[in-house]
């Protein structure tokens, strides 16, 4: 029985576009410093019809250096095993949820600009862990917990313990990345088993081991006995 492809492989693209991604929020961080510039108020400010703009443009903006680099290696480990373990969602999950973090980041945000993908590194920690454990499959379950260890003491940022820490934003990353798991039905493509690895295989219905006997010596079969070998002498014509 014939395999199929392994449903996850490595490609230019699983690397590429996390790389991309992180490279354009220190551009855009390089941008700022270089020419004194401050896109601060392109931030999520509640409530406000501006402050919605903040949805697409707070992400890339950073207050500091070390609030960069915090966000930077995270997003760019998890953003690779989303594009690696659901490439087949991985857009939806990355776009959408980075749009409903922020959205939901202005309805219960306090009034002040919320800036920084920590709200994108919440969602994709909360996604990729409640989808590896509902998958029940060992290597989503395996990211799950690889998960835990590297980003599970995130949790605590999720309530205002320091001044200057948008929770909100995590807070909202965390409940769309919830939501996500359980809307995103992924199918995860398992390899086919070989006849033999099935749990109704019998030995004894199997054709080719039938050609061998409880010793393992070969036994032809009763045709190939009586097939008779073709005369191959070339015959002499007569003259």
């Amino acid at each position: 029985m014939k395999q199929i492809d392994n449903p996850f492989t490595f490609t230019s693209a699983t690397i590429g576009f996390p790389i991309l991604f992180v490279m354009i929020l220190w551009l855009v961080y390089w941008f700022e410093i270089r020419f004194g510039v401050l896109f601060n108020s392109y931030g999520i400010y509640p409530k406000t019809v501006e402050g919605l703009r903040g949805i697409i443009f707070g992400p890339f903006i950073h207050g500091s250096l070390k609030h960069l680099f915090n966000n930077s290696i995270p997003l760019l480990v998890l953003t690779t095993a989303l594009f690696y373990f659901y490439k087949k969602d991985s857009w939806k999950v990355l776009f959408y949820g980075m749009l409903f973090t922020g959205l939901l980041t202005w309805f219960i945000g306090r009034p002040a600009y919320h800036i920084g993908a920590s709200g994108v590194v919440y969602m994709l920690v909360t996604f990729l862990f409640f989808k590896g454990a509902f998958s029940k499959y060992y290597r989503l379950m395996a990211l799950s917990l690889i998960i835990v260890f590297l980003y599970g003491g995130l949790l605590w940022y999720v309530f205002p313990i320091e001044e200057g820490i948008s929770w909100e934003g995590h807070l909202s990353g965390l409940l769309v990345g919830l939501v996500f798991a359980f809307l995103f039905k992924t199918k995860i493509e398992k390899p086919k088993l070989y006849s033999w690895q099935q749990e109704d295989y019998n030995p004894e219905e199997d054709d080719f081991l039938k050609q061998f006997d409880e010793n393992g010596n070969f036994v032809p079969s009763p045709k190939e006995e009586n097939e008779e070998i073709p005369n191959t002498k070339p015959q002499i014509p007569n003259m």
